[in-house]
């Protein structure tokens, strides 16, 4: 009977096990299939994939670090990206499950009533993972095929706002949360997110009061615990930003209460004791509140954000020097958070600059911040701008101490130079008892070169680095063996080259080639010790000539200071302080006359008798000055900047002229344009043409009356005189061959004026620069003149995919000087005419020569060649204060650069030469 019963079980097992199969992969759209799909839609994927789902956030709620020093993010999301790079999500076996899910539904389970759900998981899923724009797509056909149902529809818009906004496209966003909105009006449940995220948009659009109403429904509609606790403290960060301390207080303090993640709670109590401290005014008691957070174990990785909201209270009662410890005590305490070091580096950095007005160290705390502070970080771009602007500073402070120092070296008793100048050359290391930075540091010369970022740890750590006894044997081993050797790269390489030496930026002013360390260290640091002592003894100024230059060094520096702070950082104030310091002490500069009109416009408006009594100076003491010209009629620069246009434009006629051989049409226009505009800048080049165009049609004497005129009326002009003495002596060493010839000048190639007898061209390699600008004033024999080479051919860009940049920063052979003036259409035979000029007059041993290549909307004149980069800006600083003179084209209209032989052939548009020019900044800084 067993065994019957058995034999009749068995086809009946089969045959409801064959139903259940089929039941469960048929895929019909019957009652009971859709039971079916429904069941396992529901609790096979969709109930598991919302597991996964909230493990996932569960750990990202551990992994996550929040900013507490920025308003919150109302999810865990990344900050939205300015340039958005597109790349593949991360690989994740939670999410990917999560899709697999999706996806077997959707194909599996067509007929369930989970479809809907399965797109949401899919957007979700992708969302998480990155795939932003994927992600968006999927919430859009939710919200499009499904929109007859409310709360899909909300739902899906919401998480599409998401998308739409971590792609950083906010406008859209921002559309699509109103049609969100206005369809949630009618919805009862299941509203607190959408106010959340409409929350973060108002936050984004700086919009804080309306964030604040938003997250206030939100936390009390919402029923996720830990996003409810992180609403309420994102409502609390507003709040104290709209100064509404009293509920900030509230929220702060409810928060702290709360089931919060420790450092949640942390900052919570920290906020609080701020807050209150603000509210009751009891500043000391809420001082010693922070810091009794110090004696709570718990609170050890926390330690750096206390000093610092200390800090934080010190500097708003105004006490600086204390705000300044605590915010040194949270840099040293900083070993994990690197957001919260840098923020102490930027407030010492604030206090110098603003406060101490220690503008080295603040420079130094400004490029540690820019080094560890995040790119994305609120006002980033005006952090660098302000480090920028402080290496311009410190450059020139650096120059006055520096001249300074040697001045008082030079007064004492010879007898006592030798000992302060090796304390004062001698490098200072402290391994040991290592304290707390302040103004003192300023004293040791190599302040300018140390890092900002090492550690500080107390003795007795068994870590080598952590122990100071350690540390001192190995520095005495290492200085035994290597010496004196400064922290850097390359550091065992002790002779280097001038181009290796090379860092500063490459600008302009008196100042900027004379810029060294602020222990007046310039030599290659293999010099030895005593070497360098005696280099520096002899450097001192001991001569009135040498005291004179030292004091021009200053007085071009605190001027140059002073202009930086009126002109580019708009800070007139401490403008007149620096102004006024150089009148202190040197009454009688050279600057005198733009120093009056610049504190008469500074305190125009300000203090109106002040503001009149350097109007005053200006026009008595420099009645003939464009600054007085200026006062006297404010249309004066308008006028002068077309009258130059029409000098440049009346020149090119003459030059054209001349380029013809019309010598009595370029006589007569330079006699024209000297007579109307005597004092142009132009009237010693007018004086030359002419001076050529005579000794093309005169014998010799009248010729040398013209040249002893230019050299009489025009002694200072470095562009023609030079020159003309060079002629001059030329003449003098050939007289007799002169006073034989019909005309004094021979005929002559109209591409290279000249007044002596052409050579052929012989290639000869670069000389080293000399940068005696009179050199032209020696005598020497006759030199050799190179033709300019044809036009080459254009530089064809490569077909390779474009890296990071197509530049190098590799030392060179070969360096040019380059001129863009970015009209093809103008003619520059004259411009390139007053180069040569500049060139044979400045530099007449070092067979410079100016070249021609055209792009197709810029010209490109270049000067070659210079062996090093070092030559290269010796000749930029000597000729961009002449370029204006030189180029007969509207200033505006051109641009000069240095630039490698290998950087230049890359150059053949617009574009490539602004892509070069802004690598020149990036790496020449």
């Amino acid at each position: 009977m067993k065994k019957h019963s058995n034999k009749a079980l068995n086809p009946f097992l089969l045959l409801i096990s064959l139903l259940f199969i089929y039941g469960c992969v048929a895929n019909k759209d019957t009652a009971i299939d859709r039971k079916f799909q429904n069941l396992t839609a529901r609790y096979n994927y969709i109930y598991n994939s919302n597991v996964l789902l909230t493990e996932y956030n569960e750990g990202l709620l551990q992994s996550y670090t929040d900013n507490y020093e920025k308003i919150l993010p109302v999810y865990l999301d990344p900050e939205p990206q300015v340039n958005l790079v597109l790349t593949p999500g991360t690989p994740n076996k939670q999410l990917d499950e999560v899709i697999t899910k999706g996806q077997s539904i959707i194909n599996d389970k067509s007929f369930s009533n989970y479809i809907d759900d399965a797109y949401m998981l899919l957007g979700k899923a992708n969302y998480l993972k990155g795939n932003y724009f994927i992600a968006s797509e999927y919430f859009d056909y939710v919200a499009k095929t499904y929109n007859n149902n409310l709360k899909t529809f909300v739902m899906a818009m919401n998480w599409k706002a998401r998308s739409q906004m971590e792609l950083n496209n906010m406008v859209v966003a921002d559309k699509i949360l109103d049609t969100m909105l206005r369809a949630a009006d009618n919805l009862k449940n299941d509203i607190a997110e959408p106010l959340a995220t409409t929350a973060q948009m108002r936050i984004y659009q700086k919009r804080n009061k309306e964030a604040m109403l938003l997250l206030e429904n939100a936390v009390r509609l919402g029923d996720d615990k830990q996003l409810r606790i992180r609403w309420r403290y994102i409502l609390a960060q507003l709040q104290e930003q709209e100064n509404d301390l009293q509920n900030a207080f509230i929220n702060y303090t409810k928060v702290e209460n709360s089931n919060a993640p420790f450092e949640m709670y942390f900052h919570a109590n920290l906020q609080r004791i701020k807050v209150r401290a603000l509210i009751s005014g009891y500043k000391v008691d809420e001082d010693k509140a922070l810091l009794a957070l110090l004696k709570d174990d718990k609170n050890f990785d926390y330690t750096d954000q206390i000093y610092y909201q200390v800090g934080e209270l010190f500097s708003r009662e105004g006490k600086f020097t204390k705000a300044e410890e605590n915010y040194q005590k949270s840099v040293q305490k900083s070993t994990k958070n690197q957001n919260q070091k840098a923020l102490s580096y930027l407030k010492i950095a604030d206090l110098n600059f603003k406060e101490f007005n220690n503008y080295i160290k603040a420079k130094l705390y400004y490029d540690s911040t820019v080094m560890i502070l995040p790119k994305n970080f609120p006002d980033y771009d005006n952090i660098v701008k302000k480090a920028d602007n402080l290496k311009y500073l410190t450059d020139r402070y650096t120059i006055i101490a520096k001249e300074d120092t040697a001045q008082m070296i030079a007064q004492l008793p010879s007898t006592e130079r030798e000992a302060r100048i090796k304390n004062y050359l001698t490098p200072k290391v402290e391994v040991a008892n290592v304290t707390v930075l302040n103004n003192q540091t300023l004293n040791n010369p190599d302040f300018p070169n140390q890092s900002l970022n090492s550690p500080q740890v107390a003795a007795g750590s068994t870590f080598y680095f952590n122990n100071n006894a350690a540390i001192s044997t190995g520095f005495a081993d290492f200085k035994r063996r290597w010496g004196n050797r400064q922290l850097e790269d390359n550091w065992r390489q002790s002779q280097r080259s001038s181009a290796q030496e090379n860092t500063q930026v490459m600008t302009g002013g008196n100042v900027a080639n004379t810029i060294t360390p602020a222990n007046g260290n310039n030599v290659q640091s293999s010099t030895d010790q005593t070497s360098l002592e005696k280099q520096y003894l002899d450097a001192l100024p001991l001569t009135p000539a040498l005291i004179a230059a030292s004091d021009q060094k200053i007085i071009d520096a605190y001027f140059e200071i002073a202009s930086f702070y009126q002109q580019e950082l708009n800070d007139k104030n401490e403008a007149n302080k620096i102004y006024a310091e150089l009148l202190r002490r040197y009454p009688n500069n050279n600057h005198l006359d733009a120093i009056y009109y610049s504190l008469y416009l500074n305190n125009k408006g300000v203090d109106e008798n002040r503001s009149n009594e350097f109007r005053q100076l200006v026009l008595q003491k420099f009645p003939e000055s464009n600054y007085a010209k200026t006062i006297l009629d404010p249309s004066f620069s308008a006028k002068q900047s077309t009258m130059e246009n029409i000098a440049n434009n009346n020149y090119n006629v003459a030059f054209e002229a001349y380029a013809k051989k019309d010598y009595p049409g370029v006589i007569k226009q330079a006699n024209d344009n000297i007579s109307a505009f005597p004092d142009n800048d132009l009237a010693p080049q007018y004086a030359y043409l002419k001076a050529i165009a005579v000794g093309r049609t005169a014998k010799l004497d009248p010729l040398l009356t013209e040249f002893n005129a230019i050299t009489t009326l025009y002694p200072n002009d470095l562009i023609v005189t030079p020159l003309v003495r060079d002629h001059l002596k030329y003449i003098e060493a050939n007289l007799a061959e002169f006073k034989q010839r019909p005309v004094a000048l021979i005929d002559f190639d109209s591409n290279e004026p000249r007044f002596v007898s052409q050579a052929k061209p012989i290639a000869v390699p670069a000389k080293p620069l000399n940068n005696d600008i009179n050199a032209a004033a020696e005598e020497k024999p006759a030199e050799t003149i190179v033709k300019p080479v044809e036009k080459p051919a254009e530089v064809k860009p490569a077909d390779v995919v474009k890296p990071a940049s197509i530049f190098s920063a590799a030392t060179s052979n070969e360096y040019y000087y380059v001129i863009d003036v970015a009209d093809a259409s103008l003619t520059l035979s004259s411009s390139r005419f007053g180069i040569g000029q500049f060139n044979r007059g400045n530099y007449p041993d070092n067979d410079l020569a100016h070249k021609l290549i055209e792009l197709d909307n810029d010209q490109l004149i270049y000067v070659t060649s210079f062996i090093d980069l070092e030559d290269a800006k010796l000749y930029e600083s000597s000729i961009i204060g002449q370029l204006k003179n030189i180029m007969k084209v509207p200033a505006n209209l051109y641009r000069g650069f240095i630039i490698s032989k290998e950087n230049f052939e890359k150059l053949n548009s617009r574009d490539r030469i602004n892509e070069y020019l802004e690598f020149l900044k990036d790496n020449y800084k």
